[in-house]
Formats: structure tokens, C-alpha cells, sequence
């Protein structure tokens, strides 16, 4: 989930992604400004009622094949279930990964290029027949085809065979680095030891699809679907999606999803000011969530001030950070020196500022987030206190020759998302003109602006930028940015640095055989030190979410691993 949510890849995601778009994206319990974390409004929850769902982003291409989300994403979640999903828990506990349709996290073999799942039993459609492993097979395989692109692209580059392969429609005899011996196991045949393969296996293109019901791209009108809900509605591309009750979904087998509302209402296209002006007023017979519209600084400030209000706003982190991005390819930047002085000249104070406040932003020294999971490894190599330091920035640029100041161009987008937009631009602007560095801004428009920052023929030398994890681990986040073999000089670039390090490579790849992902996770924290020394990158802050929820919303749940409400654990008072 590289970019914010709804996350993408090599979008977002993120989006989540994400986001994001990132999509990259709720209260952790440790910091919940709401009542109790983890069980919103009072009382045991119950089955029944309609949860609506009030969104800015349209549900689009809901096609497990076509879907790029982190966990399995929120509301697809939902409807398609995976061979692993991640843990429905508030903070910390929900960056785990755990088993959904599988019966474990997978059998690697001894160097991690082979992994086994067995399927559970009792496992049925939305029609009442059995899920197999064939059918998980099929519903990876149409993944690849070029109609149904959209998707996480790891399958592709890890499985034998897979960057050549062109899906079922072309190809009728499949992936042969796929096994399925039998209707509960299925193999998969890598082309390089990844010892992650159980948080890939929650991504949506491990959903199994039957192929006697598949319409190819109309498939997203109806999914067959595998989990607690159903499609019966779904119109304009996703903008009203309706989801009843799946009636041969059975919890026995699955512990994740709680599925308490009888019905979920997807409403989209929505403005942000409506959304959380509806969420306030909690009007109408039933409860309302959103999962993907923030309350913003003005917002926020109004709904801190009513105590009732507050006590429904969810706050959640979110793997993601925003940073100022170099190209060493383009002058001044190729001097190690010039961008250290930026990098003690930042004031990180104006910039969270810019950003909302502390109450949306945390100040970042370290390019992976502050978490355990990803490995976060404390370090700030040109430490620039609260306000900047201006004087060793000076001091820098006198050494690099330019003792009497610099002149460079800030390239940023003009979408009001307070993260890569004209405020933060400007509080960096103003925080280097105190160290002798005259910044001019160049504001792009958001399309423009992804185009022109991921095409290596065209990368600024000086850019505001962002990044988040497809999954709770240091991999998904250094591995695309600073790894010089994912450099893609005709297409879409996200190593602005052009990094291509041979020890960098070799211990990427040294970190991707281990199956520990805890001692993976402090081999990512050392290398996200190591790297920080070259000072190809400025981290600025990590955003905090904060999202309003409807006065009949209990039940509340937000992981780590997402940021924000999991609609799979709400019920309706």
C-alpha cells in the first residue's frame, strides 16, 4: 500500500492504500480520545440493524483480482475472505498477521521459496458450495490477466513463471508454480526466498473465485463471495454499494469477522465537510461510520471543544511517513552536503503545524514510523531540534561551496491533504530561508504531480513526498524506495534517489529468507539507519488519523495495521 488510502500500489495505498492513497490507512487503545477503544458505546454488541458507510472514494473495480488494499482491505473484507488476513485488535495486536481460510500461516520450506497452506474445512460460497484450493488458484491466476490489472503486484514478481504469465483467459493450462494436489492445499513455487509470504497471502488476489461464475470484467457486479456479507447492489462503479447477509458464511470458521449488522449500506462521493457534519448530528434510525475521510485541524478543534462528540472520534496510526524526497541526478542534490544542510535546516515544528498540529502529526527523524512491528530503529543523524538548525546548515553549505546561500525549487502538490500541499511546502520554505537557502515552489496539480515524481525521466531534484507500507513490516517500506533493482527507468519510479547499492541489495535480500519476523524486523530498523546516513530522504512527520463515528456506532476496533475503524467489528446499538 504505498500512497494513502484507499491504498495502491505504485499509485497507493493506499493507500492506502491506502491509502491509500495509500492507501496507506481510529484509536489505538494506548492514546483512544474516545471512551473505551475497543468497545465504543456502551453494552454488549448485538446482531441486527444497517451500518452506513459515508465515504469521500467510490468502492471501484471490487474485484479481488483487481483490488490493491492492506489486510485484505476494510469493506472488501467483507465479502472476500483470504488465505491469511490481519488481526482484528486494537493497536499493536492488530499489526499481526493470522489464518483465515488457511488453518495456519503457511509451511516454508527451508529457505523460504516453498510455501504450503492447507485450506479448513467446512469452508462454502455464498451458494452453499465448498471452497477449494483450486478455486484460490483460479482467483490468483486471473489476477495476472491485463483486463483485471490493478492489483498487488507481488505474485507477479515472486512466483516462477509469474512475470511472463498472462492469465487464464490467454493461458488455459495456469501457473504451474501453483499446486493445488488436492481440494484443501495449495503450494506455492517462488523464484527467490520471502519470508513474508503470510502478509502478501492477505491480499485480496488470494480470494477465491469459482470459474464456472466468472464474468471476467464484470465479475465486480456480483462476486461470489466468501465471507459474512453478500453483494446485492452495486451501482456507478462502486459509488452505492448494498451487502447483505452471506447465509452460508460460518463463524466457526472464521474468528476474525464479527459481522453484527444485518445489512451495510456504502454511500460515496461524498464531500468530507457533509460526511463529518452527518457523523456529528448522528440523525436517522441508523449508526454511521466512515472509512476514509479525516476530521481536518478546523474540524478537529470544533469537535474537541464538545465533550459528547469527542468521545466519539477514533484515533489511529497508520504505517506511513512524509518526507522530503532528493534526486541526486539533478544539481545541487548530487552533493551529500547540500542535502544534509536541508536536512538540520527543517523545522519541524512549522511543518506539523502545516500539517494540523501534533494532535494529526508526529514529528519523524527515522523513515520507517514508530513501531515495533516495523522494525523502528531511533536515530537522527542531523539533528535539528524543535525549530531547525540554521547555523550547521550554514555551515554545511559554506563546505559545498555556496557560501552565499542557494537557490533551489520545492516541488509539492496543490491538493489540500496537509501532507504533501502548498502548507507544508511553504513551513519548509520558510525554515530554509533562515539557513541562506532561497526556495522557490512549484505547485503541481494531484495527477500532475504523481506523474511528474515517479517518471525517472522527469524526477524534481527536491520534491515532498510519502510512503506506506502494503503491510506492517520494514520490507514494503524500504524495499521500494531504496532498493536499486525496483529502479523502473520507464515507468513508474518510486527510488527517487536512484539508490542501487550492492550491500543495501544484499542484505534486502539477506532479510527477505527469514521467516522470524521479529529478527526481520530489527534487521529493517538497522538498515533504515544505515541508509538514513546518506541523507537521501528527510523525514517530516507521520499522520495521525482522527475519524468521527455515529452516536449508535459500538464496538469500536482499530489496529495498527490499518489506522482505522474495522467495519468487520462494528455492531448497531
Amino acid at each position: 500500500m504505498r500512497q494513502p488510502p484507499p491504498i495502491a500500489r505504485r499509485v497507493a495505498a493506499a493507500a492506502v492504500a491506502l491509502v491509500l492513497a495509500a492507501g496507506a490507512a481510529a484509536c489505538g487503545p494506548e492514546d483512544s480520545e474516545g471512551g473505551d477503544s475497543g468497545s465504543g458505546a456502551e453494552g454488549t454488541p448485538r446482531k441486527g440493524g444497517t451500518l452506513t458507510v459515508l465515504n469521500r472514494n467510490p468502492q471501484q473495480d471490487f474485484d479481488p483480482a483487481r483490488l490493491y488494499t492492506s489486510g485484505g482491505g476494510n469493506i472488501p473484507s467483507l465479502v472476500f475472505r483470504t488465505l491469511t488476513t490481519r488481526n482484528r485488535e486494537d493497536g499493536a495486536e492488530g499489526a499481526k498477521v493470522v489464518p483465515d481460510l488457511a488453518t495456519d500461516l503457511g509451511r516454508p520450506n527451508e529457505d523460504a521459496t516453498v510455501w504450503t497452506y492447507t485450506l479448513k474445512e467446512g469452508l462454502t460460497y455464498e451458494d452453499g458450495t465448498a471452497i477449494t484450493s483450486a478455486d484460490i488458484k483460479y482467483g490468483i491466476e486471473r489476477s495476472f490477466a491485463a483486463e483485471l490489472s490493478g492489483g498487488a503486484p507481488y505474485l507477479r514478481d515472486w512466483l516462477i513463471g509469474g512475470a511472463d504469465y498472462q492469465g487464464p483467459y490467454k493461458e488455459k493450462k495456469g501457473l504451474d508454480s501453483i499446486e493445488v494436489p488436492d481440494d484443501r492445499t495449495i503450494v506455492f513455487r517462488l523464484n527467490k526466498p520471502e519470508g513474508e509470504f503470510p502478509y502478501l497471502a492477505t491480499q485480496t488476489q488470494t480470494t477465491p473465485v469459482p470459474k464456472a461464475k466468472d464474468t471476467g470484467t464484470t465479475y465486480e457486479e456480483h462476486p461470489v463471495s466468501s465471507g459474512p456479507y453478500k453483494v446485492v447492489s452495486n451501482e456507478n462503479d462502486g459509488e452505492r454499494l448494498i451487502l447483505e447477509r452471506n447465509p452460508h458464511w460460518s463463524a466457526a470458521t472464521d474468528e476474525e469477522r464479527k459481522a453484527y449488522p444485518d445489512r451495510i449500506d456504502v454511500r460515496s462521493g461524498l464531500d468530507a465537510t457533509v460526511i463529518n457534519q452527518r457523523l456529528s448530528a448522528s440523525q436517522g434510525p441508523d449508526a454511521a461510520v466512515t472509512t476514509d475521510t479525516n476530521l481536518g485541524p478546523a474540524e478537529l478543534a470544533k469537535v474537541t471543544g464538545d465533550k459528547k462528540l469527542a468521545a466519539r472520534v477514533g484515533t489511529g496510526h497508520f504505517g506511513y511517513t512524509n518526507y522530503i524526497a532528493f534526486n541526486p541526478e539533478v544539481k545541487p542534490f548530487d552533493d551529500p552536503k547540500v542535502r544534509r544542510a536541508i536536512a538540520y535546516a527543517v523545522d519541524r515544528t512549522s511543518v506539523i503545524n502545516a500539517a494540523g498540529g501534533s494532535s494529526l502529526a508526529e514529528p519523524a527523524t527515522t523513515f520507517l514510523p514508530e513501531r515495533d512491528f516495523f522494525g523502528h530503529t531511533p536515530y537522527d543523524h542531523f539533528p535539528a531540534g524543535r525549530t531547525g538548525n540554521a547555523e550547521k546548515a550554514r555551515e554545511l553549505l559554506k563546505e559545498a561551496g555556496h557560501e552565499k546561500g542557494l537557490t533551489v525549487t520545492l516541488t509539492h502538490s496543490n491538493a489540500k491533504d496537509f501532507q504533501t500541499s502548498p502548507e507544508i511546502a511553504t513551513a519548509v520554505q520558510a525554515a530554509l530561508r533562515k539557513a541562506g537557502i532561497t526556495v522557490k515552489l512549484r505547485g503541481l496539480e494531484d495527477n500532475d504531480y504523481s506523474d511528474t515524481t515517479h517518471d525517472a525521466k522527469r524526477t524534481p531534484g527536491f520534491f515532498l513526498s510519502r510512503w506506506g507500507a502494503d503491510w506492517p513490516s520494514g520490507g514494503p517500506f524500504l524495499a521500494p524506495i531504496f532498493d536499486g533493482r525496483q529502479i523502473v527507468r520507464n515507468g513508474s519510479n518510486y527510488n527517487a534517489a536512484f539508490l542501487d547499492d550492492p550491500e543495501v541489495n544484499k542484505e534486502i535480500d539477506e532479510i527477505n529468507k527469514l521467516t522470524d519476523l521479529k529478527a526481520a524486523a530489527a534487521r529493517w530498523g538497522a538498515l533504515d539507519k544505515k541508509i538514513g546516513e546518506k541523507a537521501l530522504t528527510v523525514p517530516l512527520f507521520h499522520p495521525v488519523y482522527k475519524r468521527l463515528y455515529g452516536e449508535s456506532v459500538k464496538n469500536v476496533v482499530i489496529s495498527d495495521w490499518t489506522g482505522v475503524l474495522d467495519v468487520s467489528q462494528v455492531a448497531v446499538k
